[in-house]
């Protein structure tokens, strides 16, 4: 099987990426949709651009998929990509967006390659929890929601915090696996690379909305 992973470099597509490792699959391609206008209702914005370095430490392919943050723009784009990679399937972390999966499981069929979607429906927490206890370092680089502040930005998620981000979730009523867009994260490491990434960069928050800019990957 040759697999493209949709690759945002945050928590849930290296989650999807080892998945495929596991299954003995060829991963033959990292694919990132960057977005170059505002926000996008399927893919993630931050740092997306750094997914380049866990490519180059996986030596993989990196491919960058440019969008306009429309829909249909960000599925032609990617579509056109995918169509020339010689492909069996595609592999994604979505995990409750119908919206999202129905739309990737659409492209694949026109393009004749199946998508996989390992992670669909998993528990928020157990989820999260299971990556932290298998080795996956996660760096918080954004947040966006009541309860979380820029204490958090740029830092790795471990067992103990994590369970602050449980508390602060039940408390504020938001995902604690940031699905709705309260948070998102970028992996430093993991069973999924050769090597943890040392990440430089610096942190801004205005009481609503906070961001880790990654200034280096190395």
């Amino acid at each position: 099987m040759r697999i493209a992973v949709l690759s945002s470099g945050g928590k849930d597509s290296s989650a999807a990426w080892w998945w495929a490792q596991c299954r003995g699959w060829d991963v033959v391609a990292l694919v990132t949709v960057q977005i170059q206008d505002g926000d996008s209702h399927m893919f993630q914005v931050p740092s997306t651009q750094w997914v380049e370095q866990q490519a180059i430490a996986a030596q993989v392919d990196w491919y960058s998929v440019h969008a306009s943050g429309s829909v249909d723009d960000e599925i032609s784009s990617l579509e056109a990509v995918l169509d020339e990679l010689n492909l069996d399937a595609i592999v994604s972390g979505a995990l409750r967006s119908d919206f999202q999966k129905v739309k990737l499981e659409n492209m694949a069929h026109r393009i004749g390659i199946r998508s996989f979607t390992p992670l669909w429906h998993q528990d928020p927490y157990s989820h999260l929890h299971g990556m932290i206890e298998n080795g996956f370092k996660i760096m918080i680089n954004s947040v966006s929601c009541e309860g979380l502040d820029g204490q958090w930005l740029g830092r790795i998620l471990d067992l103990e915090n994590v369970k602050e981000l449980k508390l602060l979730s039940e408390k504020f009523r938001f995902n604690v696996d940031g699905e709705g867009g309260e948070y998102e994260t970028f992996v430093v490491g993991g069973p999924h690379l050769p090597r943890t990434l040392q990440v430089e960069g610096t942190a801004s928050f205005d009481s609503i909305r906070g961001l880790f800019t990654i200034t280096k990957v190395h």
